[in-house]
């Protein structure tokens, strides 16, 4: 059987942990505790991908239902008051409005209480 060298494929690939362990602090830089490291913190930063959409959401529906308060209504009648109209915004959208154009979002609020008070 022939003998298989594995010396550049090993360097590269241990060049290429070691390249994402940059800026760790001590025995971290080593190739194990560092491939041990990169792992997780792979795995870390794929999961805190998909909560990072939780968090936003959570934040948008907080800034909507602060806004809607100041006009008089809940967060859930004021999103059952657009569904009823029509309107298709998201909420990252309606949230954008809440805080930068507070007159607009006004108008958003008015259209949903028109249509409660239609469907009642």
């Amino acid at each position: 059987m022939v003998r298989v060298k594995r010396g550049k494929i090993k360097r590269k690939k241990r060049r290429k942990i070691r390249r994402l362990a940059k800026g760790y602090w001590g025995g971290r830089k080593l190739y194990r505790p560092a491939k041990e490291t990169i792992m997780r913190s792979l795995a870390y930063a794929y999961r805190d991908r998909k909560i990072r959409k939780r968090v936003f959401r959570r934040l948008w529906i907080q800034r909507i239902n602060a806004a809607v308060r100041s006009h008089g209504l809940t967060y859930s009648r004021f999103m059952e008051g657009l569904k009823k109209a029509g309107v298709e915004i998201d909420r990252k959208m309606l949230a954008h409005l809440a805080v930068t154009q507070p007159e607009d979002f006004k108008q958003l609020v008015e259209i949903s209480k028109e249509n409660l008070k239609n469907a009642a």
